[in-house]
Protein backbone atom coordinates (compact mmCIF):
# COMPACT_ATOMS: atom_id res chain seq x y z
CA UNK A 1 0.00 0.00 0.00
CA UNK A 2 3.07 2.10 0.54
CA UNK A 3 4.63 2.06 -2.83
CA UNK A 4 0.98 2.81 -4.55
CA UNK A 5 0.52 5.78 -2.19
CA UNK A 6 4.30 6.70 -3.19
CA UNK A 7 3.95 6.11 -6.59
CA UNK A 8 0.47 8.74 -6.64
CA UNK A 9 2.25 12.07 -6.27
CA UNK A 10 4.38 10.65 -9.41
CA UNK A 11 2.03 10.12 -11.48
CA UNK A 12 0.43 13.23 -10.85
CA UNK A 13 3.46 15.03 -11.51
CA UNK A 14 4.07 13.38 -14.76
CA UNK A 15 0.54 13.70 -16.15
CA UNK A 16 1.05 17.96 -15.03
CA UNK A 17 4.45 17.97 -16.29
CA UNK A 18 2.72 16.47 -19.67
CA UNK A 19 -0.39 18.56 -19.88
CA UNK A 20 1.93 22.05 -18.84
CA UNK A 21 4.64 20.88 -21.82
CA UNK A 22 1.62 21.12 -23.99
CA UNK A 23 -0.02 24.50 -22.94
CA UNK A 24 3.02 26.24 -22.05
CA UNK A 25 4.27 26.62 -25.81
CA UNK A 26 1.06 27.57 -26.93
CA UNK A 27 0.56 30.02 -24.16
CA UNK A 28 3.88 31.81 -25.34
CA UNK A 29 3.63 32.51 -28.09
CA UNK A 30 -0.21 33.32 -27.77
CA UNK A 31 1.22 36.34 -25.47
CA UNK A 32 3.89 37.03 -27.54
CA UNK A 33 1.58 37.86 -30.48
CA UNK A 34 -0.98 39.81 -28.21
CA UNK A 35 2.18 41.74 -27.08
CA UNK A 36 3.36 42.48 -30.20
CA UNK A 37 -0.72 43.07 -31.69
CA UNK A 38 -0.94 45.89 -28.76
CA UNK A 39 2.47 47.62 -29.73
CA UNK A 40 1.50 47.42 -33.66
CA UNK A 41 -1.65 49.04 -32.27
CA UNK A 42 -0.34 52.10 -30.34
CA UNK A 43 2.24 52.88 -32.95
CA UNK A 44 -0.61 52.85 -36.14
CA UNK A 45 -3.41 54.76 -33.99
CA UNK A 46 -0.86 57.52 -32.50
CA UNK A 47 -0.65 59.75 -35.31
CA UNK A 48 -4.83 60.24 -34.96
CA UNK A 49 -4.57 60.92 -30.80
CA UNK A 50 -1.46 63.06 -31.50
CA UNK A 51 -3.10 65.37 -34.62
CA UNK A 52 -6.68 65.32 -31.87
CA UNK A 53 -4.53 66.70 -29.06
CA UNK A 54 -2.86 69.32 -31.04
CA UNK A 55 -6.20 70.52 -32.55
CA UNK A 56 -8.13 70.44 -29.37
CA UNK A 57 -4.53 72.32 -27.58
CA UNK A 58 -4.48 69.15 -24.67
CA UNK A 59 -1.66 68.42 -22.33
CA UNK A 60 -1.34 64.50 -22.03
CA UNK A 61 1.28 61.88 -20.24
CA UNK A 62 2.70 59.14 -22.73
CA UNK A 63 0.45 56.66 -20.29
CA UNK A 64 -2.66 58.86 -21.62
CA UNK A 65 -1.35 58.90 -25.32
CA UNK A 66 -1.36 55.27 -25.38
CA UNK A 67 -4.43 54.46 -23.43
CA UNK A 68 -6.33 56.79 -25.97
CA UNK A 69 -4.90 55.19 -28.89
CA UNK A 70 -6.54 51.69 -27.11
CA UNK A 71 -10.21 52.95 -27.29
CA UNK A 72 -10.56 55.02 -30.44
CA UNK A 73 -13.92 54.16 -32.00
CA UNK A 74 -12.61 53.62 -35.52
CA UNK A 75 -8.82 53.09 -34.58
CA UNK A 76 -6.52 51.76 -37.85
CA UNK A 77 -5.65 48.75 -36.35
CA UNK A 78 -7.72 47.87 -33.11
CA UNK A 79 -6.37 46.69 -29.67
CA UNK A 80 -7.39 43.17 -29.08
CA UNK A 81 -9.11 44.13 -26.69
CA UNK A 82 -11.54 46.06 -28.56
CA UNK A 83 -11.61 42.87 -30.84
CA UNK A 84 -12.59 40.67 -28.02
CA UNK A 85 -15.31 43.18 -26.86
CA UNK A 86 -17.09 43.46 -30.13
CA UNK A 87 -17.08 39.59 -30.48
CA UNK A 88 -18.46 39.50 -26.91
CA UNK A 89 -21.42 42.00 -27.68
CA UNK A 90 -22.48 41.39 -30.90
CA UNK A 91 -22.83 37.06 -29.51
CA UNK A 92 -23.43 37.19 -26.30
CA UNK A 93 -24.60 40.67 -25.93
CA UNK A 94 -26.92 40.56 -28.66
CA UNK A 95 -30.16 37.89 -29.25
CA UNK A 96 -30.11 35.19 -32.12
CA UNK A 97 -33.61 36.02 -33.26
CA UNK A 98 -35.94 38.75 -32.31
CA UNK A 99 -39.39 39.97 -33.31
CA UNK A 100 -39.76 42.01 -35.96
CA UNK A 101 -43.02 42.32 -37.30
CA UNK A 102 -45.35 40.30 -35.65
CA UNK A 103 -43.20 37.46 -36.07
CA UNK A 104 -39.29 36.43 -35.04
CA UNK A 105 -36.51 36.43 -37.60
CA UNK A 106 -32.77 36.59 -37.35
CA UNK A 107 -31.31 39.33 -35.63
CA UNK A 108 -28.12 41.18 -38.02
CA UNK A 109 -26.59 42.49 -35.22
CA UNK A 110 -25.72 39.12 -33.69
CA UNK A 111 -22.22 37.76 -35.34
CA UNK A 112 -23.86 34.13 -35.00
CA UNK A 113 -26.50 35.14 -36.65
CA UNK A 114 -24.15 35.75 -39.57
CA UNK A 115 -21.98 32.90 -39.45
CA UNK A 116 -25.04 30.62 -39.46
CA UNK A 117 -25.24 32.31 -43.31
CA UNK A 118 -22.15 31.63 -43.98
CA UNK A 119 -21.61 28.08 -42.50
CA UNK A 120 -24.72 26.82 -44.41
CA UNK A 121 -23.67 27.06 -48.10
CA UNK A 122 -19.83 25.99 -46.92
CA UNK A 123 -21.14 22.89 -45.79
CA UNK A 124 -23.25 22.45 -48.65
CA UNK A 125 -20.29 23.32 -51.37
CA UNK A 126 -17.73 21.44 -48.88
CA UNK A 127 -20.06 17.90 -49.37
CA UNK A 128 -20.33 18.95 -53.16
CA UNK A 129 -16.47 19.43 -53.65
CA UNK A 130 -15.89 16.25 -51.67
CA UNK A 131 -18.39 13.68 -53.70
CA UNK A 132 -16.76 15.79 -57.02
CA UNK A 133 -12.90 15.01 -55.68
CA UNK A 134 -13.78 11.48 -54.57
CA UNK A 135 -15.11 10.68 -58.33
CA UNK A 136 -12.95 12.24 -60.15
CA UNK A 137 -9.60 10.99 -57.88
CA UNK A 138 -11.01 6.94 -58.22
CA UNK A 139 -11.74 7.93 -61.90
CA UNK A 140 -8.13 9.25 -62.07
CA UNK A 141 -6.44 6.50 -60.24
CA UNK A 142 -8.23 3.98 -62.73
CA UNK A 143 -8.35 5.74 -66.10
CA UNK A 144 -4.95 6.14 -67.52
CA UNK A 145 -6.97 8.59 -69.88
CA UNK A 146 -8.64 10.70 -67.35
CA UNK A 147 -4.79 10.72 -65.54
CA UNK A 148 -3.32 12.51 -68.56
CA UNK A 149 -6.42 14.36 -69.33
CA UNK A 150 -8.12 15.87 -66.06
CA UNK A 151 -5.61 16.16 -63.20
CA UNK A 152 -3.58 18.68 -65.90
CA UNK A 153 -6.86 20.58 -66.16
CA UNK A 154 -7.42 20.29 -62.44
CA UNK A 155 -4.22 21.75 -61.52
CA UNK A 156 -4.97 24.83 -63.93
CA UNK A 157 -8.46 25.54 -62.43
CA UNK A 158 -6.63 26.12 -59.03
CA UNK A 159 -4.95 28.81 -60.88
CA UNK A 160 -7.80 30.85 -61.83
CA UNK A 161 -8.09 33.94 -59.13
CA UNK A 162 -11.29 33.41 -56.71
CA UNK A 163 -11.98 36.66 -57.14
CA UNK A 164 -11.88 36.53 -60.58
CA UNK A 165 -14.18 33.66 -61.27
CA UNK A 166 -16.68 34.43 -58.31
CA UNK A 167 -17.93 37.46 -59.87
CA UNK A 168 -18.71 35.21 -63.17
CA UNK A 169 -20.26 32.44 -61.42
CA UNK A 170 -22.95 35.04 -59.44
CA UNK A 171 -23.87 36.53 -62.64
CA UNK A 172 -24.56 32.91 -64.38
CA UNK A 173 -26.20 31.70 -61.43
CA UNK A 174 -28.27 34.67 -61.17
CA UNK A 175 -29.55 34.72 -64.98
CA UNK A 176 -30.47 30.88 -64.68
CA UNK A 177 -34.32 30.56 -66.04
CA UNK A 178 -35.07 27.41 -63.47
CA UNK A 179 -34.02 29.99 -60.44
CA UNK A 180 -35.57 32.86 -61.21
CA UNK A 181 -38.64 30.55 -62.26
CA UNK A 182 -38.44 29.08 -58.28
CA UNK A 183 -38.15 32.28 -57.14
CA UNK A 184 -40.96 34.13 -58.95
CA UNK A 185 -43.35 30.85 -58.30
CA UNK A 186 -42.65 31.59 -54.00
CA UNK A 187 -41.03 28.01 -54.16
CA UNK A 188 -37.82 29.41 -52.97
CA UNK A 189 -36.89 32.86 -51.45
CA UNK A 190 -34.25 35.23 -53.09
CA UNK A 191 -31.85 34.47 -49.81
CA UNK A 192 -32.14 30.69 -51.08
CA UNK A 193 -31.38 31.34 -54.74
CA UNK A 194 -28.21 32.94 -53.69
CA UNK A 195 -26.83 30.31 -51.71
CA UNK A 196 -26.52 28.15 -55.16
CA UNK A 197 -23.06 30.79 -56.34
CA UNK A 198 -22.33 30.59 -52.80
CA UNK A 199 -21.97 26.87 -52.57
CA UNK A 200 -20.37 26.60 -55.94
CA UNK A 201 -17.79 28.31 -55.26
CA UNK A 202 -17.07 26.38 -51.94
CA UNK A 203 -17.29 23.68 -54.04
CA UNK A 204 -14.97 25.06 -56.38
CA UNK A 205 -11.97 25.95 -53.76
CA UNK A 206 -12.78 22.65 -52.17
CA UNK A 207 -12.62 19.63 -54.49
CA UNK A 208 -9.20 20.02 -55.27
CA UNK A 209 -7.55 19.31 -51.80
CA UNK A 210 -9.51 15.94 -51.70
CA UNK A 211 -8.83 14.99 -55.46
CA UNK A 212 -5.14 15.07 -54.82
CA UNK A 213 -5.09 13.89 -51.38
CA UNK A 214 -7.67 10.65 -52.76
CA UNK A 215 -5.14 10.38 -55.78
CA UNK A 216 -2.39 10.31 -53.36
CA UNK A 217 -4.29 7.70 -50.87
CA UNK A 218 -5.85 5.17 -53.37
CA UNK A 219 -2.24 5.25 -54.89
CA UNK A 220 -0.84 4.14 -51.60
CA UNK A 221 -0.57 0.50 -51.49
CA UNK A 222 2.81 -1.19 -52.05
CA UNK A 223 2.72 -3.35 -54.75
CA UNK A 224 3.69 -6.33 -52.96
CA UNK A 225 -0.18 -6.05 -51.74
CA UNK A 226 -1.60 -5.19 -55.18
CA UNK A 227 0.10 -8.12 -56.00
CA UNK A 228 -1.06 -10.26 -53.28
CA UNK A 229 -4.63 -9.34 -54.26
CA UNK A 230 -4.05 -10.74 -57.84
CA UNK A 231 -3.01 -13.62 -56.28
CA UNK A 232 -6.15 -14.35 -54.89
CA UNK A 233 -7.24 -13.45 -57.91
CA UNK A 234 -9.56 -10.38 -56.90
CA UNK A 235 -11.60 -7.90 -58.98
CA UNK A 236 -10.84 -4.64 -59.47
CA UNK A 237 -13.88 -3.56 -57.36
CA UNK A 238 -12.77 -5.95 -54.49
CA UNK A 239 -9.01 -4.87 -54.60
CA UNK A 240 -10.95 -0.70 -54.74
CA UNK A 241 -13.25 -2.19 -51.45
CA UNK A 242 -10.77 -4.15 -49.64
CA UNK A 243 -7.29 -2.51 -50.06
CA UNK A 244 -7.31 1.13 -51.92
CA UNK A 245 -10.43 2.61 -50.25
CA UNK A 246 -9.17 1.77 -46.63
CA UNK A 247 -5.34 2.58 -46.99
CA UNK A 248 -6.86 6.22 -48.32
CA UNK A 249 -9.45 7.11 -45.48
CA UNK A 250 -5.97 9.22 -44.05
CA UNK A 251 -5.42 10.77 -46.97
CA UNK A 252 -8.84 11.88 -47.05
CA UNK A 253 -9.10 13.24 -43.48
CA UNK A 254 -6.09 15.22 -43.76
CA UNK A 255 -7.61 16.67 -47.21
CA UNK A 256 -10.65 17.39 -46.17
CA UNK A 257 -9.12 19.68 -43.29
CA UNK A 258 -7.63 21.80 -45.54
CA UNK A 259 -10.63 21.23 -47.96
CA UNK A 260 -13.24 22.77 -45.48
CA UNK A 261 -11.11 26.02 -44.72
CA UNK A 262 -10.87 26.68 -48.26
CA UNK A 263 -14.27 25.88 -48.39
CA UNK A 264 -15.02 28.31 -45.56
CA UNK A 265 -12.73 31.15 -47.74
CA UNK A 266 -14.89 30.73 -50.86
CA UNK A 267 -18.42 31.36 -49.18
CA UNK A 268 -16.68 34.53 -47.84
CA UNK A 269 -15.46 35.78 -50.91
CA UNK A 270 -18.36 34.30 -52.52
CA UNK A 271 -20.75 36.77 -50.25
CA UNK A 272 -19.03 40.01 -51.56
CA UNK A 273 -20.21 39.94 -55.43
CA UNK A 274 -23.35 38.15 -54.63
CA UNK A 275 -24.41 41.75 -52.59
CA UNK A 276 -25.48 39.29 -49.50
CA UNK A 277 -27.24 41.12 -46.49
CA UNK A 278 -25.89 38.23 -44.38
CA UNK A 279 -22.73 36.51 -43.16
CA UNK A 280 -19.17 36.80 -42.27
CA UNK A 281 -18.58 38.26 -46.27
CA UNK A 282 -21.34 40.78 -45.71
CA UNK A 283 -20.37 41.83 -42.33
CA UNK A 284 -16.72 42.62 -43.85
CA UNK A 285 -18.07 44.57 -46.86
CA UNK A 286 -20.52 46.77 -44.37
CA UNK A 287 -17.81 47.10 -41.70
CA UNK A 288 -15.48 48.23 -45.01
CA UNK A 289 -17.85 50.96 -46.30
CA UNK A 290 -18.40 52.26 -43.00
CA UNK A 291 -14.86 52.53 -41.62
CA UNK A 292 -15.86 49.96 -38.85
CA UNK A 293 -12.47 48.36 -38.34
CA UNK A 294 -13.68 46.84 -35.22
CA UNK A 295 -16.14 44.91 -36.75
CA UNK A 296 -14.20 43.77 -39.79
CA UNK A 297 -11.67 42.45 -37.23
CA UNK A 298 -14.45 40.52 -35.34
CA UNK A 299 -15.79 39.46 -38.35
CA UNK A 300 -12.12 37.69 -39.38
CA UNK A 301 -11.71 36.46 -35.71
CA UNK A 302 -15.47 34.83 -36.49
CA UNK A 303 -14.35 33.23 -39.66
CA UNK A 304 -11.21 31.72 -38.08
CA UNK A 305 -12.98 30.98 -35.03
CA UNK A 306 -15.45 28.75 -37.35
CA UNK A 307 -12.78 27.16 -39.37
CA UNK A 308 -11.00 26.08 -36.41
CA UNK A 309 -14.28 24.36 -35.03
CA UNK A 310 -14.96 22.46 -38.69
CA UNK A 311 -11.36 21.30 -38.39
CA UNK A 312 -11.41 19.93 -34.86
CA UNK A 313 -15.00 18.39 -36.06
CA UNK A 314 -12.74 16.47 -38.70
CA UNK A 315 -10.43 15.59 -36.40
CA UNK A 316 -12.66 14.10 -33.57
CA UNK A 317 -14.43 11.96 -36.79
CA UNK A 318 -11.31 11.10 -37.71
CA UNK A 319 -9.86 9.33 -34.82
CA UNK A 320 -13.52 7.79 -34.38
CA UNK A 321 -12.94 6.36 -37.89
CA UNK A 322 -9.84 4.82 -37.94
CA UNK A 323 -10.38 3.55 -34.70
CA UNK A 324 -13.84 1.76 -36.00
CA UNK A 325 -10.99 0.57 -38.54
CA UNK A 326 -8.62 -0.74 -36.35
CA UNK A 327 -6.07 1.70 -36.70
CA UNK A 328 -5.43 2.75 -34.00
CA UNK A 329 -5.63 1.71 -30.41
Amino acid sequence: MSAVADMAPSRGARAFGAVSGAVLPVLTVVLAIVAIWYAASVMMNRAWTLDQIQRQDLEMTTMEIVAATMTQERPVLPAPHQVFAEIWNTTVGEPVMRERRGEMQGNPRNLLFHAYHTLWPTLLGFLIGTFLGILLAVGIVHSRAMDMSVMPWAIASQTIPILAIAPIIVVVVSNLPALNNAVSAGIISEDTKLLVPKALISAYLSFFPVVVGMVAGLRSPRVMDLDLMRTWSASRGQTFWKLRLPASVPFLFTSLKVSIAAALVGTIVAELPTGARFGLGARLLTGSYYGQTIQIWSALFMAAICAAALVILLGVLEKFTLKRMGAQA
